[in-house]
C-alpha cells in the first residue's frame, strides 16, 4: 500500500508542476524602483514582474517620447527574446496601455529577435489601436527589426561636394549614426539578458569617437565610448566582457576599446568625457574634416547632435529624470548635462 502511495505522488507530480500558478506580480511604487529592479535584473531574472514594471513606467510618463525611451524599449524586447514561452502572456499583460504609449509594445516585440515575433505582433495589432500603422509598417518590412539596423554609410566624394547646395541627398534609412537612441536600446538589451551580442554592437560604433566629418556620428561614437567606460567602471560583468572581447577587435576598434578599458579600470571617464566633448566642439564650430581639409568654408548642413539620454546617466537612480532632447542643431540638454559633471 505505501509502495502505491509513492507511486501515485510520483505520478501526480509533474501535473501539479505544471498547474503551479505563475508568482504574483508585485507592483512598483516609482520610476526609480523600476530602474533600480532593471539594473540588477541579469542577475535576477523577473520577468513575471515585467508587465509591472511596464505600467509603472507609463505612469511615470517615461514612455512617451520614443527617443529618450529607447533604454526601456530595449529592455522589454531582451526579456520578450529571453522568455519566449511566456511571452504572449506577458505581452497581455501589459496591455491596456494609454495611446502615447502603445508603440513600446509594439517595437519591442518587433525587436525581441523571437523566431514568431511576426506572429505575435500580428495578434498583439488589434489591442494597440493607436499604432496600428506602426504594427503593419513592421509586419510588411517597411520598419526594420533591430538586427537589420545598420550603420550609416559615409556620403560619397561628390555627395559630400553637394551637401551645402541640397545636391546627392537621399532618403535616409534608420541608422545608428542618425538615430541615437539605438544606443540605449542596446544598452537596456544588455541589462536584460547579459548576452554580449549588444555590448559587440556597442563597441562597433567605437571608431565614430574620432570621426571628422559628421556630427551625428561623432556624438553617437562618443557617447558609445563614455558609457562603455563609465558602465565598465560600474559593473565588473561589463568589464569582464569588453576585456575578453578586446583580442578579437578590428584594427580600427582595438586601440580605442583598450582606452575604455583603461578608464574603466582607473575609474578615469570624465577624461573621456572632456576628450570627447572637445572634439565634438571643434567639430560644431570648425566644420566637418573634409571641408577644412579642401580649404572649402561654405555653409555647411547642420547636423543634429543627438546624445544619447538614459545611458549618460548610467542608469544612475539620481538622474533617472533628467530632462533630455535629442536632435536639433544646437548642443542637447543630454550633452549640456554631459559638459556640466
Amino acid at each position: 500500500m505505501r509502495c502505491a502511495i509513492v507511486l501515485f505522488g510520483l505520478l501526480i507530480a509533474p501535473v501539479a508542476a505544471q498547474a503551479a500558478p505563475a508568482p504574483a506580480e508585485t507592483g512598483f511604487l516609482s520610476r526609480a524602483e523600476v530602474i533600480a529592479w532593471m539594473d540588477n535584473y541579469r542577475h535576477k531574472p523577473e520577468p513575471h514582474r515585467l508587465p509591472a514594471a511596464v505600467k509603472a513606467l507609463s505612469a511615470s510618463g517615461a514612455l512617451r517620447e520614443p527617443e529618450t525611451a529607447g533604454y526601456h524599449v530595449g529592455f522589454v524586447a531582451g526579456v520578450l527574446g529571453a522568455n519566449p514561452r511566456s511571452a504572449e502572456r506577458l505581452v497581455g499583460r501589459m496591455l491596456p496601455l494609454p495611446p502615447q504609449d502603445q508603440w513600446l509594445v509594439v517595437r519591442a516585440i518587433a525587436y525581441s529577435g523571437l523566431p514568431a515575433w511576426k506572429s505575435l505582433l500580428a495578434r498583439t495589432a488589434a489591442r494597440v489601436p493607436a499604432r496600428q500603422g506602426m504594427a503593419d509598417a513592421y509586419l510588411a518590412g517597411s520598419l526594420p527589426t533591430l538586427d537589420a539596423i545598420d550603420l550609416d554609410k559615409s556620403p560619397t566624394w561628390m555627395e559630400r561636394l553637394g551637401e551645402p547646395f541640397g545636391y546627392g541627398q537621399k532618403p535616409q534609412a534608420l541608422s545608428y549614426g542618425r538615430n541615437p537612441e539605438l544606443l540605449d536600446t542596446m544598452w537596456g538589451q544588455y541589462f536584460a539578458t547579459g548576452q554580449y551580442r549588444p555590448i559587440w554592437r556597442i563597441i562597433t560604433l567605437l571608431p565614430w569617437s574620432k570621426e571628422r566629418d559628421s556630427a551625428e556620428r561623432l556624438s553617437v561614437g562618443s557617447s558609445a565610448k563614455y558609457t562603455l567606460a563609465n558602465n565598465a567602471s560600474r559593473y565588473p560583468d561589463i568589464l569582464a566582457l569588453i576585456k575578453a572581447m578586446a583580442a578579437y577587435q578590428e584594427p580600427e576598434v582595438g586601440p580605442v576599446l583598450a582606452e575604455v578599458i583603461h578608464a574603466a579600470e582607473t575609474t578615469e571617464t570624465s577624461a573621456i568625457r572632456k576628450e570627447q566633448l572637445a572634439l565634438v566642439d571643434k567639430l560644431k564650430s570648425k566644420g566637418p574634416g573634409y571641408q577644412r581639409d579642401m580649404k572649402i568654408w561654405g555653409t555647411i548642413g547642420q547636423g543634429a547632435i543627438g546624445v544619447t539620454c538614459v545611458t549618460l546617466a548610467v542608469i544612475s537612480l539620481g538622474a533617472a529624470g533628467l530632462p533630455c532632447v535629442i536632435g536639433g542643431a544646437a548642443t542637447s540638454a543630454a550633452l549640456n548635462y554631459w559638459a556640466a559633471k
